[in-house]
């Protein structure tokens, strides 16, 4: 596991994806799932693993929920990070499959995001309001997940192949015990 855990913090650290298509009426640039695919695939045989998407239905009322998984796996062990998003079926101009499809795409790219720690914050379709109050940032915020042990020995990898304790902080709540402990490897 720790050999897995070594290529995933390099792939952290290397990996960077463009955001490629553009919000005409945000007026601001984004990334999609598929660019953080594509950007990935050079590094998959270079460090002998693979990347896959599971999804799953949560619940169908009162809201359908779909949890997305992105999974790393060398062949014999595997990470994996989800995201869970929900369908809006009063979108309007959007029939069932465009709604479901719609959520499909943002639950996965935030599962690759949260696998290859992508920061949210910098993409504006992570951080734009479009008009509402700041009080959307502070929501944000709340809603990071604490991070796990798995996670922290992840990050602890990340660090030692020159990642930034600010850079997980921007996906995970850390108390100030769990950043000495990660930043401590250094």
């Amino acid at each position: 596991m720790k050999e897995l855990n070594q290529k995933l913090a390099q792939i952290q650290t290397e990996l960077k994806v463009k955001k490629a298509s553009y919000n005409s009426f945000g007026k601001y640039y984004f990334r999609k799932a598929e660019d953080i695919l594509e950007a990935v695939k050079p590094f998959l045989l270079k460090h002998g693993v693979s990347v896959t998407i599971d999804e799953d239905i949560l619940a169908t009322d009162p809201v359908p929920m779909l949890k997305s998984t992105a999974i790393i796996s060398d062949g014999e062990n595997q990470i994996q990070t989800t995201a869970i998003v929900g369908v809006d079926l009063n979108q309007k101009g959007m029939q069932a499959a465009q709604q479901f499809g719609a959520a499909s795409s943002y639950g996965k790219k935030y599962a690759l995001g949260n696998l290859f720690l992508i920061d949210d914050t910098q993409d504006a379709d992570g951080n734009n309001t479009h008009g509402k109050s700041k009080a959307v940032s502070k929501i944000k915020e709340a809603a990071k997940p604490a991070i796990t042990k798995q996670q922290i020995a992840q990050a602890k990898d990340y660090i030692v192949a020159g990642g930034t304790i600010e850079a997980i902080e921007t996906k995970y709540k850390l108390t100030d015990e769990q950043r000495k402990d990660i930043t401590k490897t250094l």
